[in-house]
C-alpha cells in the first residue's frame, strides 16, 4: 500500500493503526479476507448511565470495545478522559490485540474508555460512577474473569479497579475466581507487587535490551551503555515517572528535561525526578522546580537534543509539524501513539530509530497477566518453593565454607541465601518478557529485506501470530 495515499491528509491514531497493519499485511503477502478479519473489531458497546451528583443527575457515557477474542479472556485497559470516544477506544483495542501478541502474552485486545474528567469528582462520586459503569459492563457481558478483563489506563488506577472488581463480586457472590475480572487492583485486593511500575518498568528494560546489541544501537548513532545518556521525558504520570526514575536512579541516565501540562523544565546535568515528582504533587506542575531552567511552552523540549527521548502521555505529540526539528537519537514510545504516522515517516528518513509503543509499553499488560493467573490459581508466587531455594542456598554457602575454610562474605550469604519473593518473580518475569520480544523483533528486522524498522517489524511478528490462530481453528 502506497504510502502517498496517507500524507495527502492528517490520519487519526486508528487510521494509523490500521495503515501499520496493511504495511505489514503486503509485507507478508496475506490472503485479503485474512487481512479485512484482522483488522475489522469484533464487538464494541456504548452505555450510557446516570448517576446522582450533589443532587442532580449526570448522564455519563462510556464505551467497551473488543477486537479480538481469539484468545481469552479479551485485555485491556479503562481510560478515563473528556476527550475519550469510540474511534480511539477501537484503535486501542487492535492495538492490544497485536501487544499481546509481540510480547507472548495470551489475550485478545480489548479497551474501555469513559467521557469524564475525573479531576472534577468527589472521592464517593467517582466510587458510585465507577461502580455504575463496572455494571452497565457486566450486564452486557464486558467484564468477567473468563471474557473480557480490564485494568487500569490514562485516569484510572488501583483504587477503580478495586471498586469494579468488588462490584463483579457483588453481582457473582459465588464465583470464587472473581479477583480475576480484573487486574492492577490494589495489592490487598488481588493485586501483584510490581504492577504499578511495570509499563514504565518495561520501558526501562526494552532499553537495557537494546543496548545489549551494538550493531542495533549503532543505527541511531549511539554507543556503549545507558549510563549517561541524556533522556527527555514527555508526561510524568505512572509510567514516565517510573521509566525515567528507573533510568536515572539504576542505569545512570542523566534526565535533561521533563515535559508536563505546564511547561517543561531543563537541566543538562540532570533532574532528580523524585523530587520534580513530589513537587508536581505538592503544586500541579513544574513550575517553579528550583535547579532547572523553565519553559513556559513545554512541547518545544520536544526538539532539544538528547540521546533518548520518552513520550509518555497522549497520542499525536511528535507531528508532521515538529518532526523536522526532533533531534533525540532514539525515541522510546511509553506512550500509545505519540507519533502520528506522517511524523513516523518524516523521523526515518533523517535516521531517527523508535521503538515502537505495541512493544515498548507493553509491561503492564505482561504483568497483568501474571497477576490474572495469581488470581485463578489463589496462590501467590514464591509461597510454594521460597524457602526451599532459601535452604538449598545455605547448604551451598556451607559447603563452599567447609571446602575452603573460608567464611564467605555477608553481602554474598545474604543474596545466595535469599528466595525469591512475589515482587522478584514479577520482575524477573518481566524482564524475560521484554527481553525474548525485542530479540525476536530484532532478528524479524534482520532478516526480511522488506522491514526496515522495528515498528514494522513488531507489526509483521504481531499479524503472523494471530493470523497462524485464525488458520489453525479454520477460519
Amino acid at each position: 500500500m502506497s504510502d502517498t495515499k496517507y500524507a495527502q491528509k492528517g490520519m487519526s491514531f486508528r487510521e494509523s493503526v490500521e495503515h501499520m497493519v496493511d504495511h505489514a499485511i503486503d509485507i507478508m503477502g496475506l490472503d485479503a479476507g485474512m487481512g479485512n478479519a484482522m483488522k475489522v473489531c469484533q464487538s464494541v458497546v456504548q452505555v450510557s448511565f446516570p448517576v446522582e451528583i450533589n443532587g442532580k443527575a449526570e448522564i455519563f457515557t462510556g464505551w467497551r470495545a473488543t477486537h479480538s477474542d481469539h484468545r481469552l479472556p479479551s485485555k485491556g485497559g479503562i481510560r478515563y478522559a473528556p476527550i475519550v470516544d469510540q474511534d480511539e477506544v477501537e484503535a486501542l483495542a487492535a492495538l492490544m490485540t497485536y501487544k499481546c501478541a509481540i510480547v507472548d502474552v495470551p489475550f485478545g485486545g480489548s479497551k474501555g474508555g469513559l467521557v469524564i474528567d475525573p479531576k472534577k469528582y468527589e472521592r464517593h462520586q467517582l466510587e458510585a460512577i465507577t461502580r455504575r459503569f463496572a455494571r452497565e459492563l457486566i450486564n452486557k457481558g464486558y467484564l468477567s474473569p473468563s471474557q473480557n478483563v480490564p485494568a487500569p489506563d490514562m485516569g484510572t488506577g488501583p483504587q477503580e479497579m478495586g471498586w469494579m472488581v468488588d462490584t463483579y463480586k457483588q453481582m457473582f457472590p459465588n464465583d470464587i475466581n472473581y479477583m480475576g475480572a480484573l487486574t492492577g487492583k490494589p495489592v490487598e485486593h488481588g493485586g501483584v507487587r510490581g504492577r504499578n511500575e511495570a509499563t514504565g518498568r518495561g520501558v526501562q528494560y526494552a532499553l537495557r535490551e537494546l543496548f545489549r546489541h551494538p550493531e542495533e544501537i549503532k543505527r541511531a548513532g549511539l554507543s556503549g551503555s545507558l549510563a549517561g545518556k541524556r533522556v527527555i521525558v514527555q508526561g510524568l504520570g505512572n509510567v514516565g515517572y517510573h521509566a525515567a526514575h528507573f533510568l536515572e536512579t539504576e542505569d545512570d541516565c542523566r534526565i535533561t528535561a521533563i515535559i508536563e501540562r505546564d511547561g517543561a523544565i531543563i537541566n543538562e546535568d540532570g533532574l532528580n525526578v523524585g523530587a520534580v515528582r513530589q513537587h508536581i504533587v505538592e503544586t500541579g506542575g513544574v513550575k517553579g522546580f528550583t535547579g532547572a531552567e523553565y519553559l513556559e511552552d513545554g512541547i518545544k523540549a520536544l526538539e532539544r537534543a538528547c540521546d533518548i527521548l520518552i513520550p509518555a502521555a497522549l497520542e499525536g505529540v511528535i507531528t508532521a509539524g515538529n518532526a523536522p526539528r526532533i533531534q533525540a537519537k532514539l525515541i522510546a514510545e511509553a506512550a500509545n501513539g505519540p507519533v502520528t504516522f506522517e511524523a513516523d515517516r518524516i523521523l526515518r528518513e533523517k535516521g531517527v530509530e523508535i521503538i515502537p509503543d505495541a512493544y515498548c509499553n507493553a509491561g503492564g499488560v505482561i504483568v497483568s497477566y501474571f497477576e490474572w493467573i495469581r488470581n485463578l490459581n489463589h496462590v501467590r508466587f514464591g509461597r510454594l518453593d521460597k524457602r526451599f531455594h532459601e535452604a538449598r542456598g545455605q547448604h551451598v554457602i556451607d559447603a563452599i565454607e567447609q571446602a575452603t575454610n573460608t567464611k564467605v562474605p555477608e553481602h554474598i550469604v545474604k543474596e545466595l541465601a535469599r528466595g525469591a519473593d512475589e515482587f522478584d518473580l514479577v520482575r524477573s518475569g518481566l524482564d524475560d518478557s521484554m527481553r525474548l520480544a525485542l530479540q525476536e523483533i530484532i532478528r524479524t528486522r534482520n532478516e526480511n529485506p522488506k522491514i526496515d524498522d522495528y515498528r514494522m517489524a513488531a507489526y509483521v511478528i504481531a499479524i503472523e501470530k494471530v493470523s497462524r490462530h485464525y488458520r489453525d481453528i479454520g477460519f
